[in-house]
This record gives structure tokens, C-alpha cells and sequence, in this order.
């Protein structure tokens, strides 16, 4: 599974036509706290891409995209938006099932056709930025305008806090 994601990620960023870099890691070090301080980043840099539900019948799913230093609102912002009464975290089972994508490694690139995305604004005003590459070897360093390339990306205020 790690290598056709991988390779799906690769297209999907070359098909963008944006600049960025691929960053070989450690999977052991994927996650983010761990990554940036094995690989000498800033947290302020680091966006984590989540999986939200929201509990309906059937469920709604949503990406968000947020700072590693912010927290994303699923109690207000994310279940306002997804128009249920409840919203959580997708699961890592149900973030694989749905992305094809482990923890540590999940990116807005790659992603199945149909699910909406939801960026941070403050996202978008960091120089550079880190992401998930689909799995946990790898990550991609570009500008944040490399999300606004994605069709659909929606940048939202107030997303995290």
C-alpha cells in the first residue's frame, strides 16, 4: 500500500504543476513533533492533514488542514460545516479505508474524488510549509499556495484555533 500511494501522491503533485520538494524520513519519525525535531523544522511550519466524520447516517466525511500548532474546531466549526449535531476525528482504520493513508503520512494530495477540503486560513500565510506525502517515508515542502492549485480547496477562517 505505501508505495501506491506514494506514487499517487507523486502524480497528483506533478499533475499540480507547483514547485515543492519530496522529504525522504524515517517512519518512526513521522509524526509531527517527532519530524520536526529530528529533521530540524518549526512546528509553525508543519500542517496536519486530519480526516473528519460527522456521525450521520450516512457519515460525512471532510479533510482540514491546519498548523501543528493550532487546533482544529470540530466541535463548532468542522460539525457547522459538515451539518451534523455531532463531528469527530476520523479513526486511523477509517482514515485508511477512505484515504488509502496511515497516520503520520496523511496529504491532501492523492485524496479520493469528492471530499471537500478544508484549509486553515492561517495556513496559507506561512512562507513554506511541511505536509503528509500519503505515507509515513515521506513528506512534501512547498509553498501553501500549493493547496489553492488542488480544485475545490476551500480556505476557511477560524477552522482551527
Amino acid at each position: 500500500m505505501t508505495q501506491a500511494i506514494e506514487e499517487t501522491v507523486r502524480r497528483r503533485l506533478e499533475q499540480l504543476g507547483v514547485e515543492h520538494q519530496l522529504i525522504p524520513c524515517d517512519p518512526e519519525l513521522a509524526d509531527t513533533a517527532a519530524f520536526c525535531a529530528a529533521y530540524g523544522y518549526a512546528l509553525e511550519d508543519s500542517a496536519n492533514t486530519i480526516l473528519v466524520v460527522g456521525k450521520s447516517t450516512p457519515p460525512r466525511y471532510a479533510v482540514c488542514v491546519v498548523l501543528a500548532v493550532n487546533r482544529l474546531d470540530v466541535n463548532r466549526v468542522v460539525r457547522d460545516r459538515l451539518g451534523v449535531r455531532r463531528a469527530s476525528f476520523a479513526s486511523a482504520e477509517e482514515t485508511s479505508d477512505l484515504a488509502g493513508m496511515m497516520l503520520g503520512g496523511v496529504t491532501v494530495f492523492g485524496l479520493p474524488p469528492g471530499l471537500p477540503v478544508w484549509v486553515d486560513a492561517r495556513v496559507m500565510e506561512r512562507e513554506r510549509i511541511v505536509l503528509g506525502g500519503g505515507s509515513r517515508s515521506v513528506k512534501v515542502e512547498a509553498s501553501p499556495a500549493i493547496l489553492r492549485a488542488i480544485p475545490g480547496v476551500e480556505v476557511v477562517e477560524g477552522l482551527a484555533r
